[in-house]
């Protein structure tokens, strides 16, 4: 499958219904898709939840690439200990470094981390 059919007929319907792009509600006998829009989310009513969430994944901008999980991945690998040797062959990295500077972020609490490691230094007595 193309990466444009997939992102057209499964990844982005996947985040309408997941309610991350847009989203889709069903009122009386119709569906109502609503979308974000830079002037403001958009709406309009459908006959089934199919064609709503069809016109929501077409219509919305932004919202999750898929790409974007293999980021979290990585950094998910990283933040919970495993090597970055080890990370960078999972990844197809020819290089540590580039897994470092693509997919991986600094982890929330790094400041304190430093900032704790700072204040248990202690030079040794002089005697």
């Amino acid at each position: 499958m193309r990466r444009t059919l997939f992102r057209a007929r499964i990844w982005r319907p996947s985040l309408v219904l997941a309610g991350l792009l847009g989203r889709v509600v069903e009122e009386a006998d119709k569906f109502r898709g609503t979308w974000p829009t830079p002037a403001g989310d958009e709406t309009e009513l459908f006959k089934t939840k199919a064609q709503a969430v069809k016109a929501v994944s077409r219509h919305a901008e932004g919202g999750l690439r898929f790409h974007d999980l293999r980021h979290s991945y990585a950094s998910w690998l990283i933040s919970s200990g495993v090597p970055v040797p080890d990370v960078q062959r999972v990844m197809g990295h020819e290089r540590p470094t580039t897994t470092l500077a693509i997919y991986t972020h600094v982890q929330g609490g790094s400041q304190e981390r430093v900032l704790g490691a700072l204040a248990a230094f202690s030079l040794p007595d002089e005697g």
